[in-house]
């Protein structure tokens, strides 16, 4: 159908445009002939599971890393060094070239206070970036979304996650993200008679609240879908991604990106980082697939003169404790290494002091950084607005930008 005659056709025509969502009237003044935008934007790559981190960037110059992990621990020799005290994982060579253009920052030690070791929980604290002690119900992303987008919204969908479901960080009270696996898909899937005939059920009855709500809903994702799907045929990746999902997931990223979307956030998840058992191959086979992934990500909007204009963050909702347990594997730790990509970086290499394996939280790293600084630093110096107002009160910022 039609974008007009699909609004002509419906309930929103005869009620006036003050029902219609605010991108939604974005949308009709924009044309799908638009120069290209070159926007700042943020990628956000979660790593489930609690990522060891000390195997990731490893401080092969420390005698107790060794001591700790007898049959865990990355030999001196092998790894890909960084510095005088630290090295990547010899799996990660992607990422060593990424770091050696100057395109990488990696932050150590960044955690919070009273960690929590749960997987649930300290993914819920990084998504909703509260305090230890508080539960809330909106994400940091979503809140950005409430604070900068209301009603006077300037694109369609600020924030996309790649996957089928959003996460808590994407929502927010009033807006949330939008979750996308294949931009095409989800046009078709707009397009089929069932999805038609559900719509035109609702005009007749839009004075229901909740079928209402749905329209309006039903309205939102017709016109997106129909913005995304002429975006995305702007530029198709020649680039040769990995076959594997997550990787599919950063090409699909990048054709949005590199169409000239004017979507702020991107959110992709990886998936199998808990290693209690067996951790070297586990580890190492997912570290390949990320480094692999991400190393063709960043050469693809090099390529196409974006990758100043984006930040990368990869995070990882907790490390693992010092010392191995006695199913060669590591157990719930606390703080980490945080990884931040980009063409213009404030600050690359190694950001801070490497963790301190000496002074120990009952087995645990202590934090130095407190990861909602990132947070700050890329909603105020980067996308360039209110941190405080998203995240509730002043954090120090970083010069990573």
């Amino acid at each position: 159908m039609k974008r007009r005659k699909f609004i002509q056709k419906s309930a929103l025509a005869s009620a006036g445009t003050m029902m219609i969502p605010g991108f939604l009237k974005a949308y009709e003044a924009m044309s799908m002939n638009q120069p290209i935008n070159h926007h700042k934007k943020v990628v956000i790559i979660q790593l489930s599971g609690g990522n060891d981190g000390l195997n990731t960037v490893v401080p092969f110059r420390n005698d107790t890393y060794y001591e700790l992990r007898p049959r865990l621990a990355v030999p001196k020799n092998k790894v890909l060094r960084l510095n005088d005290e630290l090295g990547l994982n010899p799996i990660l060579s992607g990422l060593k070239n990424i770091y050696d253009q100057g395109w990488m920052s990696i932050i150590n030690n960044v955690g919070y206070p009273n960690p929590d070791r749960s997987h649930f929980r300290s993914m819920d604290i990084w998504h909703t970036a509260s305090n230890s002690n508080e539960y809330l119900t909106t994400g940091w992303l979503g809140r950005y979304l409430d604070s900068e987008c209301g009603s006077n919204c300037k694109t369609a969908h600020e924030v996309i996650e790649v996957d089928d479901t959003l996460s808590l960080a994407t929502k927010g009270a009033r807006i949330k993200g939008m979750a996308l696996t294949n931009p095409q898909k989800l046009y078709k899937s707009t397009q089929n008679q069932g999805f038609k005939m559900l719509a035109k059920q609702a005009q007749a009855h839009d004075h229901e609240h909740n079928v209402g709500y749905l329209y309006k809903t039903l309205a939102e994702t017709v016109s997106s879908a129909q913005y995304i799907h002429q975006k995305s045929k702007v530029y198709q990746s020649k680039a040769a991604y990995p076959r594997n999902a997550f990787s599919q997931r950063l090409k699909t990223i990048a054709e949005l990106i590199n169409s000239g979307m004017d979507t702020k956030v991107y959110y992709a998840e990886m998936t199998g980082f808990d290693t209690h058992v067996n951790q070297k191959n586990r580890q190492e086979r997912l570290l390949r697939t990320y480094s692999d992934a991400v190393k063709v990500f960043v050469e693809d909007l090099k390529k196409n003169g974006r990758l100043d204009e984006v930040l990368i963050m990869t995070f990882s909702e907790f490390g693992r404790r010092v010392k191995q347990n006695a199913s060669n594997g590591t157990d719930h730790g606390t703080a980490n290494n945080v990884f931040i990509m980009g063409g213009k970086l404030g600050k690359a290499g190694v950001y801070n002091e490497s963790p301190n394996l000496k002074n120990l939280d009952k087995g645990d790293l202590k934090y130095s950084i407190d990861f909602r600084q990132l947070y700050a630093t890329l909603l105020q110096k980067h996308l360039g607005v209110n941190d405080r107002k998203i995240l509730g009160k002043n954090f120090e910022k970083l010069s990573f930008v």
